[in-house]
């Protein structure tokens, strides 16, 4: 599934293999040299400066000139930045006859291959979901450190020792955001929902921008504007204020008004103190304080500082709710006509920094459901995508925002995996020959009948429902109590029907407990959200608990979902993300391997600002012209550091991956009377986590220095630390593929 909010009624590697497509005939394939006929009209002239920003807008209105001292990067060339996040929107192909999402959208694609680099082998968090796939990117974190380890919902427990349901999606500065409260504070739990390891809030991420005179705009961007009526409208305007008593009202248009966008400004920014319902920039854990700094939230208080009248989308409609009050449209109204036409009415009028999120093109608008590669609606919005980035970038160009002052940061959360029958006709290409499908969907199984069926489990758990579903077993029980060994055996062992394959399969690919989690970065300060397990199932399959009976001979139904993530697959942790600006080179497409912790860290170096805290992904020195490089990161000594990291810090590296074999086989192994290969499989992991993050901090450390403080990390230093990453991933592989 591919929308930005959970469906109603559920909860919503190694070094991975690039795929090798087949080009269509007169289709070129992403990454070629040429895009399609036409597209250099859609990129020509972006790169030129165009019209002064001090020009009017779109919409005739004055437009204000960049944030005072917004002078970022080399000799302060960057005037402005541009981050644009898409939902499962793909850079390489799902059927080898059909060109990809970005490859029809050759307006954007030009413009990044031309203009900069793309990194076609980008790799997630675990698990694949939007809310925490965006917020590694935005702050250089996994899990352990944000934490959102389980998206784009999680689960915690309750003082009674069964769970409730939160959302992963909450302002920055939420507690656990329970969905079943009135007022949606979690219930025994208020931790903050954006969590570091050391139980704080977590670092917002537009604090070195509006530090450095930067504001920052925020479209639809994940926990960086209001998501929710409560407890988000009430946290930031005041418990009592007029606003919270609108959010408790059922009928209030709450999300059109006050959901989706923010402005946060710098101290004593225009745009905020002109703004009379500007509030305070509340960060109460944030390194360094942060007092005097005021935001603006909501259409209601944004759209009459952008335009003179409602604000228009890139085809001149009013943007509006689907009950038809101007305002924010929602989430997954976030096609790049109305996302892009926000990020340019706010660059244009003085908001230099933005980042916007845009929602997916395989879920049909109209219907919402899932489409499959070629079909006809598919296509039409393909063109639609292409035809809102040729706008924009004119309209980008015209007001003087170009790849010379400019740095344009684009990504993807997750990839997806397709569940569906083939094409018909096989050789469809979806442009001159439409597809069709006879069955779409995936394949939704009852997980709790289906221990009950085969396995004979009776035991009171909950699930936080998805290909990747988390299992909390009630009472919160150790991980070796007898329970629980014997619920991770019969998880295993379950199998299911595959109608696409017309026959039964194994269910469950990978098991984690907490021993595990902790390898792959997803144990949170927050203990109440440590699940018993973590299971990564066949990824045509989408779990939940549906009561212990099945109402048919078999628990598998389909869905109309078609685009299953979350999950632990090649399809599905292997991404994209983009570089277009200044000091950024044009490699066109590069393959090289990169992490989503690794973009905020790009990011920082090229604007050369610093975050107050340690990242843990690096700059990614590959991409960057040498004469923009910092003294340090010149040298071999710190991409060969970089690259040995990242493989034993990932979770879909190398040795994230055969860690969770070890402990997939652990938990699978034993009986009641035996369980001596669990407790030495459990053991081993332990001894290699403790070692890899002793090896992995070293690291981290040299090579946050040499980033962000000017250190030069010598050879003397890498080399002994680069063996020792070699050699845990080689023992670890050992471990886990020869028992």
């Amino acid at each position: 599934m591919g929308t930005r909010r959970i469906r109603p009624g559920k909860v919503a590697a190694g070094v991975l293999a690039a795929a090798c497509v087949a080009v269509a005939p007169g289709i070129a394939s992403a990454g070629a040299a040429s895009a399609g006929a036409g597209i250099g009209s859609a990129g020509a002239g972006v790169g030129s400066a165009g019209a002064g920003v001090g020009s009017a807008g779109a919409d005739g209105s004055p437009v204000a000139g960049p944030s005072s001292g917004c002078a970022l990067g080399p000799q302060g060339a960057i005037k402005h930045v541009i981050y644009l996040a898409f939902d499962n929107t793909h850079f390489r192909r799902d059927n080898p006859n059909v060109p990809s999402d970005i490859e029809q959208m050759p307006a954007l694609l030009h413009f990044m291959e031309s203009n900069g680099t793309v990194l076609s082998n980008d790799h997630t968090p675990l698990i694949a979901h939007t809310a925490d796939d965006f917020v590694t990117s935005l702050t250089g974190e996994y899990p352990n450190n944000q934490g959102i380890p389980e998206a784009n919902s999680y689960n915690y427990y309750e003082p009674n020792g069964t769970t409730d349901e939160a959302g992963s999606f909450g302002y920055w500065t939420d507690p656990v955001d329970s969905y079943s409260t009135a007022n949606g504070l979690g219930i025994g739990d208020r931790t903050p929902n954006m969590l570091t390891s050391a139980g704080k809030m977590a670092p917002a991420p537009w604090v070195p921008f509006t530090r450095s005179g930067c504001d920052v705009g925020d479209v639809a961007m994940a926990n960086t504007e209001l998501e929710n009526a409560v407890p988000d409208v009430p946290d930031v305007f005041g418990q009592n204020s007029p606003q919270a008593k609108d959010a408790e009202n059922p009928k209030y248009p709450t999300q059109t008004e006050f959901e989706g966008l923010s402005v946060h400004c710098t101290k004593g920014g225009a745009f905020c103190t002109d703004n009379s319902h500007s509030v305070a920039d509340k960060l109460p854990d944030e390194p360094g304080g942060y007092l005097g700094y005021k935001a603006v939230f909501g259409a209601k208080y944004l759209d009459g500082e952008l335009s003179k009248g409602p604000l228009t989308n890139l085809d001149g409609q009013v943007i509006e709710d689907s009950s038809g009050n101007p305002g924010f449209p929602g989430y997954d109204s976030m096609e790049p006509v109305n996302a892009l036409a926000y990020t340019l009415d706010m660059q244009e009028h003085g908001i230099p920094v933005t980042y916007t999120y845009l929602t997916d093109a395989h879920d049909n608008n109209t219907t919402g459901d899932g489409m499959g590669p070629g079909m006809p609606a598919y296509e039409a919005q393909l063109k639609s995508y292409n035809a809102a980035f040729a706008k924009f970038f004119t309209q980008l160009s015209a007001h003087g925002i170009n790849k010379s002052n400019t740095l344009f940061v684009f990504g993807e959360d997750e990839n997806d995996h397709y569940v569906g029958s083939k094409p018909t006709p096989a050789n469809c290409n979806g442009v001159t020959v439409t597809c069709s499908y006879q069955q779409l969907g995936e394949v939704d199984a009852n997980l709790q009948a289906l221990l009950a069926k085969e396995e004979g489990v009776t035991t009171r758990y909950s699930v936080h429902s998805d290909s990747a579903p988390f299992v909390y077993l009630n009472g919160q029980p150790g991980r070796t109590t007898p329970t629980v060994r014997a619920f991770g055996r019969a998880l295993a062992r379950l199998t299911a029907v595959d109608p696409y394959r017309s026959k039964t399969v194994k269910l469950t690919n990978y098991l984690a407990d907490p021993v595990e989690l902790k390898v792959l970065h997803m144990i949170t300060a927050d203990p109440k959200r440590t699940p018993t397990f973590a299971m990564f199932a066949n990824p045509d399959f989408y779990l939940y608990n549906g009561g212990p009976t099945c109402p048919t001979s078999t628990c598998e139904s389909y869905d109309s979902a078609v685009w299953n993530h979350g999950d632990l697959s090649p399809d599905i942790n292997r991404s994209w993300m983009a570089f277009v600006g200044p000091g950024v080179k044009h490699l066109g497409t590069s393959d090289v391997w990169a992490s989503e912790t690794d973009t905020r860290p790009t990011l920082m170096s090229l604007l050369h600002l610093t975050d107050d805290y340690t990242h843990e992904g690096r700059v990614l020195t590959q991409i960057m012209d040498r004469s923009t490089l910092p003294p340090a990161l010149r040298g071999r000594s710190y991409q060969q550091l970089a690259d040995a990291y990242t493989q034993i810090e990932s979770p879909v590296g190398p040795f994230g991956l055969a860690t969770l074999a070890l402990s997939t086989h652990g938990i699978a192994s034993g009986t009641a009377a035996d369980d001596s290969t669990y407790t030495a499989d459990e053991a081993i992991i332990a001894t290699l986590g403790k070692a890899r993050d002793a090896v992995g901090s070293a690291m981290i450390r040299l090579l946050e220095g040499a980033a962000f403080h000017g250190q030069p990390i010598p050879g003397s230093q890498t080399r002994p630390l680069v063996r020792s990453a070699d050699g845990l991933i080689g023992r670890t592989e050992v471990d886990a593929f020869t028992r």
